[in-house]
């Protein structure tokens, strides 16, 4: 079941088309990438979604039945852009935020008590955000936004400011959040985190969706069909022993261990090959050269782009 769909949206701002008849569908309890270039049209979507702005056309669904404004209350929101007031201090202002969400100060304290301890962030309290640096201001920001236990979450670009051992940190409570129930919308332009956390991704360009799927479907399609591997014999006996069906791409030799990386005909070649090999050489590794989704992000927007401009 999809906790929220948006059907044919078109938004249009001073002559410029922000989005023009863009659909999406995010499955309960996963996680969905929302991905795009620069001025794509990703937070404009995203501005959509929460009702910070209306659609000039198109359809919003959530549970099944078209969104109200109530449902807002049931969404927490992390922008690019922070939206903290610096001159307040951190505990007063995550509280206010919380009762802003619905939340009693009772159990707003409480909850607030916990994320505090489990971030290390309780001599914070009395602080003043501009006091705290980026990524500090970025932690306070997601336990805001996660206190009242949205059923969605949509985290816009949530690693910015973050080194890498808060930023693992981050990511484990968002797997944890699903884990939980949680359905979350993330937006961002590292393509490994999108990797490491996404189910589905629906990728924009230039205001429009030109991509989307599930995670191993989109990379399984875009399969290059070339394997590496590493081996012990003689190079040119697995350059002249290959048949007519395999492109020996590149074939060299280091460390008294050889390097090579085949391309096939055909998809799913990869025991074919093998049996075709063995009698060759000595095989040391053999893997499939998967694209990453850094690679069909750019395959993909180069493409259209391409295609864009001939039309």
């Amino acid at each position: 079941m999809d906790l929220f769909q948006a059907k044919n949206v078109v938004k249009e701002f001073s002559n410029h088309l922000a989005l023009n008849k863009v659909s999406i569908s995010v499955p309960e309890n996963t996680i969905f990438g929302l991905l795009g270039p620069n001025g794509a049209g990703k937070t404009t979507l995203i501005r959509i979604i929460n009702q910070i702005t209306a659609p000039d056309s198109g359809e919003l669904f959530y549970e099944g039945r078209k969104m109200t404004s109530n449902d807002t209350h049931s969404i927490g929101y992390l922008p690019e852009e922070r939206g903290l007031y610096k001159k307040m201090k951190v505990g007063e202002q995550a509280l206010y935020l919380a009762q802003l969400k619905g939340m009693s100060k009772h159990d707003a304290l409480k909850k607030l008590k916990y994320w505090f301890e489990k971030f290390e962030m309780t001599e914070w309290w009395n602080k003043k955000v501009e006091e705290l640096s980026k990524g500090m201001q970025q932690k306070v920001q997601f336990v805001t936004t996660i206190l009242h236990e949205p059923k969605l979450l949509i985290f816009d670009e949530p690693f910015s400011g973050f080194d890498p051992i808060n930023a693992n940190l981050l990511k484990n409570e968002i797997l944890e959040l699903k884990r939980k129930g949680s359905t979350i919308i993330f937006s961002t332009h590292n393509m490994s985190s999108v990797e490491e956390l996404c189910d589905h991704i629906s990728l924009i360009n230039k205001s429009e969706v030109i991509l989307e799927g599930q995670i191993y479907d989109i990379k399984k399609n875009y399969r290059t069909n070339v394997y590496e591997l590493s081996y012990l014999g003689n190079p040119e006996k697995l350059q002249s022993g290959l048949g007519a069906s395999y492109e020996v791409l590149t074939n060299i030799s280091e460390n008294h261990v050889n390097f090579a990386s085949i391309k096939t005909q055909t998809e799913d070649a990869d025991n074919r090959l093998l049996k075709e090999l063995i009698p060759l050489v000595n095989i040391v590794s053999f893997n499939e050269l998967i694209p990453s989704m850094n690679d069909v992000f750019i395959r993909v927007v180069e493409e259209t782009n391409k295609k864009n401009s001939k039309a």
